[in-house]
C-alpha cells in the first residue's frame, strides 16, 4: 500500500486555510518566516514577529498596479538581517554557556549570491556582528575589497577576509598589498605554489601577512557535495604536505603567520554527525600545528550549514536534522573539548555559512498561464457519435473500445482494481490494433478518453481511503494537469533541473479553498527539461503539486484568472547560476521592507532584463536588427504583402518587444 500523494483527500469537513498551510508544509519549512492568514495568504514575517505580516497576494496586486509584472523575485532584507543575526545569537549563546574563549565569525563567501544589494547589506552587517567575506575568484577579490571599503565603521580593517581557490601571483600580489592597506586578509593555501608565492611577496613589500593553509581530511562529506571533502578533493593539502608547509615557513622564519588552518566539508551537509567528526579530526590537526609553533588563531571550519528544503528535518538530501542552535552547539563543543584536552588555547572559529544565511530571503512569484487536463468527465454523446459514425462507415467497433466504454459504465467503489486492470489491457490492445492499422484514429480518440477517464474516476474513489493500492501508486502522476507558468526554470531554479533540488513551492492565494487538481510545473520555455515534477513533502517522493482550478475570465477569449504561485528559499546560489536558455533574463527583483507602522512598502525595484539587453548579451546588434526589419517591412508594403498600417503595428510591435520584459506581460 502507498500513501496518498494528496493530504486532502482524507482531511475531512469544512476546508480552512489552516488545512492548506499543513498540505503544503508551511510551517516545517517555513521555520517561523513564511505562514498563511485567514483570508488564505501566504504572509511573509521578516522578523518572525507575528504582528508583522507581509501579505504575498497583496505585494503582488500592488506591484502590477504599478506596472511591475510576474515573474517577480521578492528580496526581504529584514530576513536576511535576522539569520546573520541569529547565528550570531546562537554561536554566543554557545560559547557563553560553554565558557569558550576564542570567538566567532560567520564569513559570507560571495559566490553564494553575488548580487549587489545582497553583498552591501551582508558587509555592513559584518562590521556590527564581528563577521566577514569570502572571495574565491580574482573578480570576486576585488569585489570584496571593495565591499569592505564601502560598508566603512571602525571594524572594517578588523573584517575577516578569507581567500579560497586557485591564486595566480597576480592575486596573491592583490591579497599582500590588501594587507599593508590594513585589511585582515587571510589567504587559504589550496596548493603549493601558492605558499611560495605569498612568501616571496611578503618579503618583496616588507609584510608580515596572515596565511591560512587547507587541509584535505579523511572524514567525508555527506550528501551531493560529499566529493567535496576527503582525500579526493579538489583542494587543499595532504597532511605531509601540511608539514611541509610547517618546514618551509619555518626556514623563512615565518612561521608565526600560519594563522589559520581551513576545510570543506561540503555544502548541504544533512547529517551532523558527518559534520561533528569533520570538525574533531580538524581540531586535533589544529592543536598538533599550533605544539609546533605555529601561529595560529583561526579554526575554519568551511561552509555546510545547511537549510531544511522540506521541512522534514531529517537526514536527507533536501533536509537537515539539526538547527542553527544544534550546529552551534556541536561545533563549540567538539572544539573546546579537542582544545582543553591538547592544552592548547581556543581558536577564533570561523564558519563559511553563505546558504544558511541568503536562502530564505528570495522568494519567486510566478501567474499560471494555462493548464492541459485529463477530464473525468467525458462527452459521452460525442463519444457514442463517434462510435455510431464508425459503424454507418461499415467498419466494426474494436472490441477495446466496447470493453472501455464498459468498464466506464460499470465503475464502483467494489470493482476499482478490477476495471483498472481491464482499462489498462484494453488501453494497449487499441495503441497495437492502432499500429497495426486495424484502428482509426477517430476511434483511437475514443479509446484514449475512455481510459483517462477511467483513471481519474478511479483516483476520485480511492482517495476517500487513507491508503492508495499499490497497483494506483502511479495514477496521481500518470493522471497529473500540467500547469505552465510564466518563468524560466533555468533562470530562476537552476539547481532544480541540474541536481533535482527539492524548494518550496506552493499557491499564494486561495488557500481557504480546497485544492481538487494535482499538477506538475513546465515553464516557458521550449525545453523539455523545463519542468518541475518532484515537490516537498515530509513522507513521500511526492511527484505532483495540489493546486486549484484555473478560472475563466468572464470576458471570452480572455484567458484565466490570475493564479499566482510562490517558489521559496531561492536566495542561496539560484540568483547567480541562472542562464539565458531560450534568451529569458532576469527577472525583476523587488526588495520588500516594513515600516514604522509594520505596513510593507517598497524599498528598490531592480527591473528585469530587457530583450535588447540580453540580445547584446549574445552579441546582437540591435540597430542593424531594427534596421534590417524595418527594410524587410518597406519591401513587403511595395509589393502589396502588407498595408502601411500593418507595416506600421509591425514595427511597433518589434520595437515595444525589444524594449519589453523577456518574459509574457499578458
Amino acid at each position: 500500500m502507498a500513501a496518498i500523494a494528496s493530504r486532502s483527500a482524507f482531511i475531512h469537513g469544512q476546508w480552512t486555510a489552516a488545512d492548506s498551510a499543513q498540505l503544503y508544509g508551511v510551517p516545517d519549512w517555513g521555520k517561523g518566516y513564511v505562514g498563511v492568514n485567514a483570508l488564505g495568504h501566504i504572509t511573509v514575517m521578516p522578523t518572525k514577529e507575528a504582528g508583522k505580516q507581509v501579505d504575498l497576494h497583496e505585494v503582488v496586486q500592488g506591484l502590477r498596479e504599478r506596472g511591475i509584472h510576474t515573474p517577480v523575485l521578492l528580496r526581504f532584507n529584514d530576513i536576511l538581517t535576522h539569520r546573520l543575526r541569529e547565528i550570531r545569537k546562537s554561536f554566543n549563546d554557545a560559547m557563553s554557556e560553554q565558557a569558550y574563549t576564542g570567538g566567532y565569525s560567520c564569513v559570507y563567501p560571495i559566490k553564494v549570491n553575488q548580487q549587489r544589494h545582497v553583498c552591501e547589506q551582508i558587509a555592513a552587517l559584518a562590521v556590527e556582528l564581528d563577521f566577514g567575506l569570502e572571495a574565491g575568484s580574482k573578480p570576486e577579490l576585488l569585489a570584496v575589497l571593495g565591499l569592505s571599503a564601502t560598508a566603512g565603521g571602525p571594524g572594517v580593517n578588523g573584517m575577516p577576509i578569507i581567500c579560497n581557490g586557485f591564486k595566480d601571483d597576480e592575486f596573491i600580489e592583490t591579497v599582500t598589498l590588501a594587507t599593508k592597506l590594513g585589511r585582515n586578509i587571510i589567504p587559504v593555501v589550496e596548493k603549493w605554489t601558492e605558499l611560495e608565492l605569498i612568501v616571496k611577496h611578503a618579503k618583496t613589500y616588507g609584510v608580515r601577512p596572515k596565511i591560512g593553509l587547507r587541509v584535505k581530511l579523511s572524514s567525508r562529506g555527506a550528501g551531493r557535495w560529499e566529493s567535496s571533502a576527503g582525500v579526493r578533493s579538489k583542494f587543499g593539502l595532504f597532511v605531509s604536505e601540511l608539514l611541509q608547509a610547517v618546514e618551509y615557513l619555518k626556514k623563512h622564519d615565518m612561521l608565526d603567520c600560519l594563522n589559520l588552518l581551513h576545510c570543506h566539508v561540503g555544502s548541504q551537509l544533512y547529517d551532523i554527525r558527518v559534520f561533528k567528526n569533520a570538525v574533531n579530526e580538524l581540531t586535533h590537526i589544529y592543536c598538533e600545528l599550533a605544539k609546533m609553533g605555529a601561529g595560529l588563531q583561526y579554526l575554519d571550519i568551511g561552509g555546510g550549514m545547511g537549510v531544511d528544503y522540506d521541512g522534514s528535518q531529517s537526514a536527507w538530501s533536501s533536509s537537515i536534522n539539526y538547527t542553527v542552535s544544534e550546529y552551534a552547539q556541536d561545533v563549540v563543543y567538539r572544539i573546546k573539548s579537542v582544545c582543553d584536552a591538547a592544552k592548547v588555547a581556543h581558536p577564533r572559529i570561523i564558519s563559511e555559512s553563505g546558504r544558511a544565511m541568503t536562502a530564505y530571503g528570495s522568494i519567486l512569484i510566478v501567474d499560471v498561464l494555462g493548464c492541459s487536463t485529463f477530464e473525468a468527465d467525458p462527452d459521452m454523446g460525442k463519444i457514442e457519435a463517434s462510435i455510431e459514425s464508425e459503424k454507418k462507415a461499415g467498419n466494426e467497433v474494436p472490441q477495446p473500445v466496447l470493453d472501455l466504454m464498459d468498464a466506464f459504465k460499470n465503475l464502483t467503489e467494489r470493482n476499482l482494481v478490477e476495471a483498472y486492470h481491464d482499462a489498462t489491457q484494453a488501453r494497449d490492445e487499441a495503441m497495437s490494433l492502432f499500429g497495426l492499422g486495424y484502428m482509426s484514429l477517430p476511434m483511437r480518440s475514443v479509446a484514449e478518453q475512455l481510459f483517462w477517464a477511467i483513471g481519474q474516476k478511479i483516483l476520485e474513489k480511492a482517495q476517500k481511503k487513507e491508503e492508495l493500492p499499490e497497483e494506483f501508486e502511479n495514477l496521481p502522476e500518470l493522471l497529473s494537469d500540467i500547469y505552465f507558468a510564466n518563468f524560466s526554470l533555468f533562470q530562476s531554479m537552476p539547481d532544480s533541473w541540474a541536481i533535482d533540488q527539492l524548494f518550496p513551492i506552493c499557491p499564494i492565494h486561495r488557500l481557504a479553498e480546497q485544492p481538487t487538481r494535482r499538477a506538475i510545473l513546465a515553464d516557458i520555455t521550449c525545453d523539455s527539461d523545463g519542468k518541475i515534477d518532484h515537490f516537498v513533502d515530509k513522507r513521500i517522493d511526492k511527484k505532483t503539486l495540489e493546486v486549484h482550478a484555473l478560472r475563466d475570465r468572464p470576458e471570452e477569449g480572455a484567458g484565466c484568472e490570475p493564479y499566482y504561485l510562490g517558489v521559496f528559499l531561492l536566495g542561496a546560489y539560484q540568483e547567480i547560476l541562472g542562464d539565458l536558455h531560450n534568451l529569458l533574463g532576469d527577472t525583476h527583483a523587488v526588495h520588500i521592507g516594513l515600516d514604522e507602522t509594520g505596513e510593507w512598502e517598497i524599498e528598490e525595484v531592480i527591473e528585469g532584463d530587457t530583450v535588447e539587453e540580453v540580445l547584446a548579451y549574445v552579441q546582437y546588434d540591435v540597430p542593424d536588427l531594427k534596421r534590417a526589419m524595418r527594410q524587410d517591412v518597406e519591401a513587403a508594403c511595395k509589393q502589396g504583402r502588407l498595408t502601411v498600417a500593418e507595416g506600421k503595428s509591425l514595427l511597433k510591435y518589434y520595437d515595444d518587444g525589444l524594449e519589453g520584459y523577456t518574459y509574457l506581460e499578458g
